[in-house]
């Protein structure tokens, strides 16, 4: 809604609406002077001597009593009309309350206070100001506080007019804003008709006893010239400075770009400034991201709508010792009424002296009880910042820190964005640092510098790997053993089909075809080659299926072998798909009981010590576990938290050893699970790679360690045939005596726990290539013991362990 701008000739003119108000209206005193005729009545109180000394004197200038039209009148009998006012303007607040009579229904003042003409008025007797309402607004308000007054005096009715008026002028001193509520009293105005009183019916004064009735029928019960209006209207204006630009600010930081908008942040600025009584206030605000500390400072600055983009960077470090610093420790607005005396300056504050300021006041912003920022204020005036403006700190402070806090939010969703784009899905213990890689891109944007379209390497050094696997005994051989199955059972069929049809008509052809399906069935007899597969499948749906609707004319036993043929058939897959969907379902079965225990698991150890895991599922369940001091972002690493995740695995493996076991009744196809534990103890680097979208190692001597992890699970006892793994058993292979050590201690633990049993085996295994010189320590997990759980979580390991000793 626009504002009305009302300047003295506004006030003499009544912003022009007294030619549009439908009714007459004279300035007069009568009513106040009826007042103090009314006190008389109490002829034994001060009020009524005082009254009669004063009706005495007004006897004395009846012209007083009359409409006003001059109003040198006025000034004549100055001190007269001074006294009569002191009813409606209490000499005790005379020099402190802004208040005015105005001529009925216009803006037209003729006695006013000093602090109304002060404030409210320019040096040039100029009423300037603005109101949030437009003009026409203003006349519609007028009017209707008019109907009011008919309807209370002539008709008994009570009708409230209320709207909130704010008054905007600029303070004489300070040259800052200042609000006033204004309201309008009537009580000095009296109302008669110009003519007989219009009648009101039932059904008006019905709804406008119910206040139900539209303003606008209004005009249809009160035409034009029927009423006239005499006596005057008491202005008064409240300063709601504070309250109002309390709300402004609020509004003002719902926009989501009030603090990265230069325009808006002026605004702020301007604001505080009215706030807090501080003509050359600055406003500076600060976010922390991490260890950076992104200041705003200058609204000129702001054009790229965000916080990183425009802010000055700094770390917290810079800060060390000085005035931001310690508000965050005290965490409290900390005031400083002249830097000059500050005593324990640092850099920062004597930068802040070179650049003018004298004040200050610095205040951390919370959200959730965590610093997220603070706020600055500052002045080059000594003193103009003092702890008695503590409580409008107080004030505006959440206010900002929702801001700043929308603002951290709005970078971390494009920071995530970018990560998505460039790393899709990403550990939460690693996400810090590809945070700070993003960051730092934009930094190198931000400051011009070359290499800002790429995120820079991701690599972790000095990490210790954790590998295991829980494979699938066999299967391959499986899967192999159903596909022929379902091959086979499907020419078959087909074949039941070509015969029933040579049955009824001997045709050559399909002779020829059956020959086709029994060299097929004999080829996979003897082996399933690459390919096959959907050479057989080919074969069927281009030349025998085509056949079925013809070949189906020739009697009922051919379309009943036809029919046995497509019931078998799955109608999802197109193929008879029974051993295989057996299988699949096994395999599913299998990993999905093993990835939910191992998710479970992974968990609690994640509670225990942070660590990068990946987790992937093929013909059983595999995983990766990185972890060391680089990997955690405030570098905390203590070896005892390695030792416990190696623990955790061999704990885990026993786990999945048992529940593997209980499986074994559920599933359609006998499938038996292996655990693998791969030992290197020896940290190395990893690397995030971007084209793949996954980690690496990184650098040759790293990679003979991925080498043996695609590898090892074929390993073979030396001088056998016997795989490394075993169903019921645990693998743990390892290239150094040294690291056996460690591992003899976990089994022996382990086993008097009772979760393995006391025979270890130590194996040497036959080369691989790329791998060689490979050793393994094996352990059979007691599977008798149906009541043990290992595993459940390392709480429950220490729990043991208490007990055991």
């Amino acid at each position: 809604m626009g504002s009305a701008v009302i300047t003295k000739a506004d006030v003499h003119a009544g912003l022009g609406l007294e030619r549009e108000f439908p009714f007459e209206s004279e300035l007069s005193l009568r009513p106040l002077i009826t007042y103090w005729e009314e006190s008389i009545a109490r002829e034994d109180s001060v009020r009524a001597r005082l009254a009669r000394a004063l009706l005495a004197e007004v006897r004395q200038a009846p012209e007083l009593a009359a409409p006003i039209t001059d109003l040198q009148l006025l000034e004549k009998h100055g001190q007269l009309v001074q006294a009569l006012m002191g009813a409606v303007f209490p000499p005790v607040l005379w020099d402190q309350e802004h208040a005015a009579a105005l001529v009925p229904f216009q803006l037209r003042s003729f006695y006013a206070t000093p602090a109304f003409e002060h404030t409210l008025m320019g040096l040039d007797g100029r009423l300037q100001g603005r109101l949030n309402i437009d003009k026409q607004t203003l006349g519609r308000f007028r009017l209707l506080n008019a109907y009011a007054l008919i309807l209370g005096r002539l008709y008994g009715i009570q009708f409230p007019v209320d709207y909130p008026l704010i008054f905007t002028a600029d303070d004489r001193d300070t040259g800052l804003d200042r609000h006033f509520k204004i309201q309008f009293d009537g009580r000095f105005v009296d109302v008669e008709a110009v003519g007989p009183l219009p009648a009101l019916t039932s059904e008006a004064r019905a709804r406008l006893v119910d206040n139900t009735a539209e303003h606008d029928s209004l005009d249809d019960l009160f035409v034009a010239g029927s009423f006239r209006f005499r006596g005057f209207t008491v202005f008064r204006a409240l300063d709601v400075t504070d309250q109002e630009v309390l709300s402004s600010i609020k509004r003002d930081l719902i926009d989501k770009e009030s603090i990265v908008s230069g325009t808006r942040f002026e605004a702020l600025q301007s604001k505080l400034r009215t706030l807090l009584r501080s003509p050359q206030l600055r406003l500076g605000l600060a976010a922390f991201e991490g260890e950076r500390v992104l200041s705003l400072t200058d609204a000129a600055q702001l054009s790229h709508s965000c916080i990183f983009a425009d802010s000055v960077h700094a770390t917290l470090n810079d800060f060390s010792g000085s005035v931001f610093q310690r508000a965050s420790l005290e965490g409290k607005p900390l005031f400083v009424q002249d830097l000059a005396a500050y005593p324990h300056r640092t850099s920062i504050e004597e930068g802040m002296l070179k650049s003018g300021v004298r004040s200050i006041v610095i205040a951390p912003l919370r959200y959730q009880d965590q610093v997220i920022g603070s706020l600055a204020l500052s002045s080059p005036k000594p003193g103009e910042l003092n702890p008695l403006q503590a409580p409008k700190v107080a004030e505006v402070l959440p206010l900002f820190s929702m801001a700043v806090k929308r603002s951290l939010d709005e970078l971390d969703n494009r920071v995530q964005a970018f990560i998505k784009e460039k790393a899709t899905a990403i550990h939460p213990v690693v996400e810090w640092r590809f945070r700070k890689a993003v960051l730092n891109g934009l930094e190198r944007y931000t400051t011009g510098r070359a290499g800002s379209g790429e995120m820079e390497p991701i690599v972790f050094r000095d990490v210790y790997p954790l590998y295991a696997i829980a494979d699938i005994r066999g299967s391959s051989t499986q899967r192999t053993w159903a596909i022929q199955a379902d091959l086979t059972t499907q020419l078959g069929l087909a074949r039941q089909v070509l015969l029933a049809a040579r049955a009824a008509r001997p045709l050559p052809i399909l002779d020829q075809l059956t020959h086709r399906i029994d060299a097929r069935l004999g080829e996979l007899e003897l082996s399933l080659r690459s390919g096959d597969e959907m050479a057989v499948i080919g074969f069927l749906r281009s030349d025998i299926e085509p056949l079925f609707d013809h070949v189906g004319t020739f009697g009922s036993r051919v379309r009943e072998r036809i029919q046995a043929y497509r019931d078998a058939v799955d109608p999802t897959v197109g193929t008879v798909y029974a051993r295989r969907r057996a299988f699949d379902e096994s395999v599913t079965l299998i990993n999905s009981t093993i990835s939910a225990y191992l998710d479970l698991e992974e968990q609690a150890a994640q509670s225990m010590f942070p660590h990068y895991f990946e987790r992937q599922n093929t013909d059983g369940v595999d995983y990766n576990i990185y972890v060391g001091a680089s990997l955690l972002e405030d570098g905390a690493f203590n070896p005892l938290y390695l030792k416990n995740l190696r623990l955790w695995q061999l704990m885990v493996a026993c786990g999945i050893a048992l529940r593997a076991e209980r499986l074994k009744d559920r599933l359609a196809v006998p499938l038996d699970i292996t655990n693998l534990i791969l030992v290197q103890h020896a940290p190395l680097s990893i690397q995030f790679r971007f084209d793949e979208k996954r980690f690496d190692v990184d650098g040759a001597y790293n990679v003979r360690y991925e080498i043996i992890k695609k590898r090892i699970d074929k390993a073979v006892v030396q001088g056998t045939t016997e795989r490394v793994t075993q169903p019921g058993k645990i693998a743990i292979v390892y290239s150094h005596p040294s690291e056996a050590t460690e591992w003899r201690e976990h089994l022996e633990y382990l086993q008097d726990l009772g979760y393995l049993t006391r025979e270890i085996e130590d194996l040497d295994l036959e080369d691989l290539q790329g791998a060689q010189g490979m050793r393994a320590l094996r352990v059979s997990v007691d599977l008798t013991k149906p009541d043990l759980e290992p595993g459940v979580s390392l709480a429950h390991v220490s729990t043991g362990a208490g007990d055991s000793e």
